[in-house]
């Protein structure tokens, strides 16, 4: 009697558990699924590592809207954990009573005493204990759901939509409709298509803007944060969804970092970064140091451009359209009919630079484009070191920037570049190479790099006796 006063009891201090069937993966599952999820990996990667199915990682990540919806901090060990509750249910099933289950696993007797108790598998009228029953019983009264902010105050709520996805308004006060859309799919913004017109404020402007329209009330305070797990975590019920495509990104679930530091450049590494360039480089006395890129023109045409350090001497690539560009069905991972992909890139610029003398081919500076994927065989092929600048650095090729900005006279933006052939580009190239500099002290980059050449073979001469 008294034990059915105690269960009784238990029942009226928590909410009735309804039974899932069989019960869902434990959450130190979920947590090790999302750890791999912040080092860059995949749901379906995620989710075979730690033993649970393709389409129950996906689904975690969906509804967790690419961030993890619980902490993953490990539970304090004032709480049982699930190797305990094993422990619990093996001692039990042979007759082991309370005080010996606790002395075996260093518990309190009242901790055992409650955990068989409380977290008892019940079906049939019959309480057997069973570690995953009692883990998922646990973790469901553990829960503490809290009304979302911003879907208990209306008032803060429209504010937030009415900045996210307000009407696009003329200064004199007409609103503009702009493009038809088609309705959301639940996908990400569509590729080179058009989008929604909205004030599309970002939800860090949002948040800060509160502080100064109601300045004297604190119940219109959210942080950004906020706003975004309620566009992006299913179950807040505060945003609709469809609101994502109002964000900058118009992302429909959110990218951990790791997962887009991974989309990087994957061939480039560490030991090709300009912060490994030899330090002789910056100083402009030795010759033979190149700075190279892209010019591009109308319909995805390229010209190449070298210019060595030290004397400004320039040469230029030509990059024609491979057969088919514009006309044949462009065929996916296939070859870029441009012109300008990372093997005609490659055999361009081994051929004209192994046209200059060994001595200036030393190193060659590129930014990060993918033209430059065949470095390694390059290296190979012209005997040339080759580094890369950091990310949106054009400032560390100064030298190759000014002069594209010299080439556009002579190929203006927007025009076809594909209509010049070797023969035109070498011209231009011995004019730039013919005109007097100011940083040369008024003499041609031909002229630095022939005295170059002959101090250099001075050198290499021994004196006769």
């Amino acid at each position: 009697m008294a034990e059915r006063r105690q269960q009784a009891a238990d029942r009226a201090i928590r909410p009735v558990l309804r039974s899932p069937g069989r019960p869902p993966p434990r959450l130190e599952v979920e947590r090790a699924f999302w750890r791999l999820i912040a080092e860059g990996l995949t749901s379906e990667d995620a989710a075979a590592s730690v033993g649970v199915s393709g389409p129950v990682g996906t689904r975690w990540f969906r509804h967790g809207g690419g961030m993890p919806p619980i902490s993953l901090a490990e539970p304090p060990g004032r709480y049982l954990s699930f190797a305990e509750r094993e422990e619990i249910a093996i001692l039990k099933a042979q007759d082991h009573g309370v005080r010996e289950i606790a002395r075996r696993i260093g518990r309190d007797a009242s901790t055992i005493s409650r955990e068989l108790r409380r977290n008892a598998a019940t079906r049939a009228s019959q309480r057997d204990y069973r570690a995953s029953v009692a883990q998922w019983k646990a973790e469901q009264a553990a829960k503490r759901p809290k009304t979302a902010k911003l879907a208990s105050n209306h008032r803060l709520r429209d504010y937030v939509q009415e900045r996210l996805s307000g009407k696009v308004g003329h200064p004199d006060g007409t609103e503009v409709a702009g493009p038809q859309v088609p309705a959301w799919k639940g996908r990400n913004k569509p590729h080179r298509k058009d989008r929604g017109w909205a004030t599309a404020w970002s939800p860090e402007q949002i948040s800060h803007r509160l502080e100064l329209d109601f300045a004297d009330d604190e119940s219109m305070r959210i942080s950004h944060e906020a706003i975004y797990q309620a566009l992006y975590v299913q179950g807040r019920g505060a945003l609709r969804r469809e609101l994502t495509t109002c964000l900058r990104t118009g992302r429909a679930l959110r990218v951990p970092r790791a997962r887009t530091a991974g989309r990087g450049k994957k061939f480039i590494t560490e030991q090709v970064m300009i912060s490994q360039r030899p330090p002789e480089v910056e100083d402009r006395a030795v010759p033979g140091h190149w700075e190279g890129d892209l010019i591009i023109g109308l319909n995805k045409s390229a010209i190449g451009t070298l210019v060595e350090r030290t004397s400004r001497f320039t040469m230029l690539l030509h990059l024609p359209p491979m057969e088919g560009f514009g006309t044949a069905k462009r065929v996916k991972n296939g070859p870029p009919l441009a012109g300008h992909g990372a093997d005609a890139v490659r055999d361009a610029i081994a051929a004209k630079i192994t046209t200059m003398p060994e001595q200036l081919r030393k190193t060659l500076t590129w930014d990060q484009g993918a033209e430059m994927a065949q470095h390694a065989q390059l290296k190979i092929d012209a005997d040339l070191a080759i580094y890369f600048c950091d990310p949106h650095s054009p400032w560390q090729r100064g030298t190759d920037e000014n002069t594209n900005g010299l080439l556009r006279q002579y190929f203006p933006k927007g025009t076809d570049l594909a209509r010049y052939d070797d023969h035109d580009l070498d011209a231009v190239a011995a004019t730039l190479n013919n005109r007097p500099r100011k940083t040369l002290e008024w003499k041609t980059p031909g002229e630095v790099l022939d005295e170059h050449l002959q101090s250099a073979q001075q050198a290499g001469v021994a004196p006769t006796p």
